[in-house]
């Protein structure tokens, strides 16, 4: 397990991006599953440094770990901010014309479908979002 605790910034997400990616390597994962991994890192730290302080600025803890016998990367996201699950958003009707859907919601929607699982939970004060994906 690697931990990386790290001011919500948005000016921070290349430190956030390269943690990931260099445990990632050391997994071998092939390209295809860590860019789908890096989209979501960047949605899910992105949105925390917009939303989750405003308009103050905190912490995020972004915890890397494997599971199933190393076969499956999870990535753990915390922060101290307004209590908010993303899970409970509405998906987009991605059948619509741009113009005709309301504004937000496409990110956690693209983590959603790219990720094997993602789980959400408040406890002890804090937002803990997980991101689960297999990398075989």
């Amino acid at each position: 397990m690697k931990e990386l605790k790290i001011q919500a910034l948005v000016e921070k997400l290349p430190e956030v991006a390269e943690f990931v990616d260099i445990e990632l390597e050391k997994l071998d994962c092939n390209m295809i599953v860590q860019m789908q991994i890096d989209v979501a890192v960047e949605e899910i730290f992105v949105n925390i440094a917009n939303y989750a302080y405003q308009p103050d600025v905190g912490d995020a803890t972004i915890i890397f770990d494997t599971v199933d016998d190393g076969k499956t990367v999870s990535i753990t996201f915390k922060d101290s901010g307004v209590p908010y699950n993303p899970l409970e958003k509405e998906d987009p009707d991605i059948t619509l014309p741009g113009e005709q859907r309301p504004i937000g919601g496409l990110g956690i929607f693209m983590v959603k479908k790219s990720m094997d699982k993602v789980l959400y939970e408040h406890k002890d004060g804090q937002n803990v979002l997980t991101l689960l994906k297999s990398i075989e």
